[in-house]
């Protein structure tokens, strides 16, 4: 993080958000602002084969002002939320459940507790320049443990599209592209691929960190294609950076088992300048990209 810690401007800021969240996001240096067009959720991108827009789940008959596991179709894998925080956040495999919200087909209330995802931004965040990983996010305000903080949204690829993109990244090009692999029944897998690098949200600014303060989740609400939601995994203070698991767990690995699976790849691999006391000196290697890169290759 930045060594100088500036109090939010009191003068009229652009909205990095452009106006299309709930509440205006800063950014520092003021007068500073990295190009890209922002959406709050994700975009039908090149080659996906389903679009992220369209309601494609049931909604439930539930009646009463909020759902209750026991009669809801929402909560067949258990309540999701309490007082709008992320039940359970310590066991990371409790969330190796499905995690839905109710949707707009629901007959429950907006009131609902099992609507928390969508509700969108509730703390004020702030865009900022680091001293050596560049962009990152912080939060302007407390954040309580659990809380739901920002969505990691941008266009839904097709994996021929998502391998091209990655193929013509440069060496020094920041690589934003996600793939989620969701294991399901009878062995298969479903893979969906995220890219924010220019048709993104706010989350395109975390940073990595071998001791994230955010928890990475898989929410669905309206549609399959995921929303891939952060939540606190504790209490984040005012100004303190948010950061998550590049791996896609909670904790990275230890150093010990990036040499022993990785040997080879350090070379390639981007240094890690997360400064916690567990840094493991390298960003997270995402072997499922190389999976899906050989599978274009050998098809």
């Amino acid at each position: 993080m930045s060594k100088e810690q500036p109090e939010a401007s009191s003068g009229r800021q652009r909205d990095v958000g452009r106006g299309l969240e709930n509440l205006p996001i800063s950014s520092w240096p003021e007068g500073e602002e990295p190009e890209f067009q922002y959406t709050p959720e994700h975009v039908l991108g090149p080659g996906a084969e389903a679009d992220p827009s369209q309601i494609t789940l049931p909604g439930c008959t539930c009646l009463t002002t909020s759902c209750l596991p026991a009669i809801c179709s929402c909560l067949l894998h258990g309540e999701n939320y309490e007082n709008s925080r992320l039940r359970d956040i310590e066991s990371e495999a409790e969330f190796a459940r499905p995690v839905f919200e109710c949707n707009v087909m629901c007959q429950c209330s907006d009131q609902c507790k099992n609507r928390v995802v969508q509700r969108g931004l509730q703390f004020s965040l702030q865009v900022f320049k680091t001293e050596k990983k560049g962009w990152g996010l912080r939060t302007l305000e407390f954040i309580p443990k659990g809380r739901f903080v920002c969505e990691y949204a941008g266009e839904i690829l097709g994996s021929a599209e998502a391998c091209r993109r990655i193929r013509g990244q440069a060496e020094h090009d920041f690589n934003y592209i996600i793939a989620v692999r969701e294991h399901i029944r009878n062995g298969q897998m479903i893979e969906t691929f995220v890219d924010p690098a220019h048709i993104g949200n706010v989350g395109r600014f975390l940073n990595h960190s071998c001791e994230p303060n955010l928890l990475m989740i898989a929410v669905r609400i309206h549609s399959m294609v995921p929303r891939l939601a952060l939540f606190a995994a504790r209490d984040i203070l005012p100004k303190e950076e948010l950061s998550y698991d590049y791996s896609g767990r909670f904790h990275n690995l230890t150093k010990s088992d990036r040499d022993h699976e990785m040997p080879d790849k350090d070379r390639v691999r981007k240094p890690c300048h997360c400064g916690t006391g567990s840094c493991v000196a390298f960003l997270p290697y995402d072997s499922s990209l190389d999976s899906a890169l050989e599978k274009q290759t050998t098809s």
